[in-house]
């Protein structure tokens, strides 16, 4: 029996082929597709390391045709300064869901940065005033810069202020997203001062402590707590969490991992107090933002199905163009 060739894409490949904005769009139907119903839970599995660690996630999506995808990701955030490597390194295998065959094997870093940033805007759309104009980026790496792009979608900000604990790091930050976007990019040492003055903050640190309290942000805030994707990373304290909407991408995976799982094991909120999940105010499930003046919350840990989403837009593109080299295993 023929097989179906396999395709290999680098992270070159990827750049060329998915834009943030399709990112965006793909990852939008998958959360919808999910609160819909029409999408098994997703699965992850983690593993620690002594300067990191590793995470399998895991899930399939039935879009035109129905596929499977495994994401492995080893995540060491004192890489670059440690041995010179990226802080994320990682490969996803896309597999037809209906029959097993392996499809694709790719690059996972500019997939995960891409869907990350597209699952923040996203939430934005549904959780932020759409009055918003000024935003925090707190951390300055590559996945603050497409956090910023990503919400740069969604609103015309006016106001971009930079927080990193490098002030090198945020410097350098600020000169290219300025330059990028067309918007000025200020550099804050005084964190608070930055968020008390944002409709937006997004938190994209590997923070072990938290490092945004209740009275640093004013009513109306959009919150994105991004870097929390392990039990031992925390953004959020607690008492920030207790009483505001809360939004999680999986309740069950930040309720062990998230900013959730550090609140849960504070007793300062339950499950019960979780608004939502995503997907379903993206299908409508559930209200979104229902005041001007409420503090809304996305904990945001990494969606397997937002991986299978860009996988499959990729594989498909891919194969319409005849990017990337195809690899026949059964030869």
């Amino acid at each position: 029996m023929k097989s179906e060739k396999m395709l290999f894409l680098t992270s070159a490949e990827i750049r060329s082929l998915l834009s943030l904005d399709e990112c965006i769009d793909a990852v939008e139907q998958a959360f919808r597709l999910y609160g819909e119903g029409k999408a098994e839970p997703p699965a992850v599995l983690s593993v620690h390391a002594a300067n990191g660690g590793f995470h399998v996630k895991a899930g399939l999506l039935r879009l035109q045709r129905s596929y499977f995808a495994a994401k492995v990701n080893g995540n060491f955030p004192t890489n670059r300064t440690r041995c010179g490597l990226p802080t994320i390194q990682g490969v996803i295998v896309l597999c037809d869901y209906e029959n097993g065959t392996p499809l694709a094997v790719m690059d996972s870093r500019e997939v995960t940065s891409l869907r990350t940033g597209a699952a923040t805007a996203v939430a934005a759309k549904h959780l932020a005033r759409r009055d918003s104009r000024a935003i925090t980026i707190c951390g300055c790496g590559n996945q603050g810069r497409v956090q910023l792009r990503a919400i740069s979608r969604v609103f015309r900000l006016q106001t971009v202020f930079a927080h990193d604990s490098s002030k090198e790091r945020a410097a350098q930050f600020a000169v290219e997203m300025t330059s990028a976007l067309n918007v000025p990019v200020n550099v804050v040492t005084d964190l608070t001062s930055a968020t008390r003055q944002s409709d937006i903050c997004v938190t994209c640190t590997p923070s072990r402590i938290p490092i945004l309290q209740r009275n640093d942000v004013q009513p109306g805030t959009f919150i994105a707590a991004v870097g929390a994707d392990n039990p031992e990373k925390q953004e959020l304290h607690p008492n920030l969490m207790a009483g505001n909407k809360i939004v999680c991408d999986i309740l069950e995976q930040c309720a062990v991992m998230g900013d959730l799982h550090h609140s849960l094991t504070a007793a300062t909120v339950n499950r019960n107090d979780v608004h939502a999940e995503l997907g379903e105010i993206v299908a409508g499930k559930r209200p979104g933002r229902e005041s001007n003046h409420e503090i809304t919350i996305f904990d945001s840990t990494g969606m397997a199905l937002q991986d299978v989403a860009a996988a499959a837009f990729l594989y498909e593109k891919a194969e319409r163009s005849g990017t990337g080299v195809r690899l026949d295993f059964a030869a």
